[in-house]
């Protein structure tokens, strides 16, 4: 069972028009992106250029016994991310979560995880919102102005691929939000932190919007 009192408190990404760009990326593009959406002197915990409400910004905190390190909680009413660690403690980002109805509760495992991912939008949301989606039917190429930002972990119910992800975003504002169309959003300098921390095949717990326990 999880809730917000589960954490005792005590961590947005340059929004960038969209640049067209090929399907693939080498890794000195992935140094230039990295480069363009961190903030000069950029700190974990203090740095706010996005103007996000401080209780947002990555902290570390103390977490209840008994919850595995390595493993990512999400707490849908606060919108939170933790991600436990050694030691009884956690780190805590700010987090956007999808809007009504799209957002999915569950346990899901982390298989897989990508820097600079390309997206491309379900059938699912194409036919929810043609006018928005449609022109990405082939996907969208990888940089600082894609969907998934600049890191994505990806989401497993057994070796499914839920295609929900935990990802960055360019539009870092929303952060704190119901904006997305089912997965958990993050600003792009904090979650190019937490992938380096994340293992593949790690849990990651989604509770439900009204503070109940996962079933």
């Amino acid at each position: 069972m999880f809730s917000r009192r589960l954490f005792v408190t005590s961590l947005a990404a340059l929004a960038a028009p969209a640049i067209v760009r090929p399907a693939s990326a080498a890794p000195g593009d992935w140094t230039a992106w990295d480069a363009q959406v961190t903030p000069p002197g950029f700190d974990l915990q203090t740095t706010n250029p996005w103007g996000l409400h401080p209780r947002y910004l990555p902290r570390q905190v103390t977490a209840n016994p008994g919850l595995k390190p390595g493993d990512i909680h999400v707490d849908a009413v606060a919108r939170y991310l933790y991600h436990i660690q050694d030691g009884g403690t956690a780190m805590r980002y700010g987090v956007a979560i999808g809007r009504d109805g799209l957002y999915a509760p569950g346990v899901y495992t982390i298989k897989r995880k990508t820097k600079w991912p390309q997206w491309t939008p379900t059938p699912a949301m194409i036919a929810r919102e043609p006018g928005k989606y449609a022109e990405w039917a082939g996907g969208m190429p990888p940089g600082p102005g894609n969907a998934l930002g600049s890191r994505a972990l990806y989401l497993y119910k057994g070796n499914r691929d839920t295609y929900l992800r935990i990802h960055g975003t360019p539009a870092p504002r929303s952060i704190g939000t119901r904006a997305s169309s089912g997965c958990v959003r993050m600003v792009m300098p904090h979650i190019n932190y937490l992938y380096d921390q994340v293992d593949t095949g790690v849990t990651a717990y989604l509770y439900p919007t009204d503070g109940s326990p996962l079933a």
